[in-house]
């Protein structure tokens, strides 16, 4: 009997901060490298990590620069989407990782796409999971000012909300309000943390020992970076020299949880409607999980898991 692989964990200097990374397997047949969305850590993916290992490829899970045990930026109030795909690829090299697929989740996959239109000959595909590729600015939300969004756009108000409470208890509710399938959105005179108290259940593929290593994770940086990236960044490309043509040339696979709230915004429901992320990509397909919420690869791992594989056995990686 062969000894269990472990996932193993590091950090590599990159672009003056050390970023926490998780891997686990040999690249016999690739590099599969998973990015995390809100308010995620490397640890969402370890379902996904050990399964694509035992299929035989290198899979790496950064935590992005202020989140989980990654370095906090000195100036997270100058914080654009420029730096993470300058990390990714500082992570590629460090690694000395000639072409990889990229795995992104919630705002992770904007990263990947981007890369993927900036680096085409680095990245061999892309799984997505939840979020369209949209390229044409969608138009604004009209969601009302409760919306969790607009609440944590505003400087300092989700700090104050999320202060009232310990880092645990604030990833309990993110995570109880981001499994369902309606969008968060507060009453007037309610914060978003109170959308849920201690007696609203964990979502039963969420473990208390889930919470307390998120937390842990959590405590280290807090939450005033990831309130930038993805909120307060949401539109900030500067230093992103993207391509007059916005199609992506590589293969696109979009994994869709039915329940998740997400499809529930205007913007992606209607972009869903129009077709637009076909029209962009090349080589696309989607699959679907019909229970599956926000937090699909949590929720159903060997189906996520299923997916992912049969997405990178297919696209043989040619270095």
């Amino acid at each position: 009997m062969g000894t269990k692989m472990e996932i193993e964990h590091s950090h590599l200097l990159i672009n003056n901060l050390n970023l926490h990374i998780a891997q686990i397997g040999k690249d016999e047949l690739g590099t599969v490298v998973f990015l995390h969305g809100f308010p995620e850590i490397w640890y969402s993916w370890r379902h996904q990590m050990v399964a694509v290992a035992e299929a035989g490829y290198r899979a790496i899970a950064p935590d992005w620069r202020g989140y989980g045990l990654s370095d906090q930026p000195p100036d997270p109030e100058n914080a654009c989407w420029a730096h993470l795909i300058s990390d990714l690829l500082g992570l590629l090299g460090a690694l000395s990782i000639p072409k990889a697929f990229l795995v992104g989740k919630d705002f992770g996959s904007f990263p990947a796409y981007v890369f993927s239109l900036l680096y085409p000959d680095r990245i061999c595909g892309v799984v997505s999971i939840g979020m369209l590729y949209m390229p044409v600015p969608p138009a604004s939300d009209m969601l009302p000012e409760g919306y969790y969004v607009n609440r944590w756009l505003e400087p300092g108000r989700a700090e104050a909300d999320f202060g009232r409470f310990d880092v645990k208890r604030v990833v309990r509710t993110i995570y109880i309000l981001f499994s369902k399938s309606e969008i968060p959105i507060a009453p007037e005179g309610k914060e978003i943390m109170d959308l849920a108290d201690l007696s609203t259940p964990l979502p039963e593929w969420f473990t208390e020992e889930d919470v307390s290593i998120y937390a842990s994770l959590y405590e280290k940086n807090g939450f005033t970076y990831p309130l930038q990236i993805p909120y307060r960044a949401m539109n900030n490309i500067k230093g992103i020299n993207v391509p007059p043509d916005l199609t992506i040339q590589v293969p696109v696979l979009l994994i869709q949880g039915e329940k998740d709230y997400m499809y529930k915004h205007p913007w992606q429901y209607q972009a869903m409607k129009e077709g637009i992320m076909q029209k962009y990509v090349r080589d696309m397909e989607i699959s679907s999980i019909p229970e599956g919420c926000h937090f699909v690869q949590e929720q159903f791992p060997d189906q996520v898991n299923q997916l992912i594989i049969s997405f990178v056995k297919g696209h043989y990686v040619n270095v």
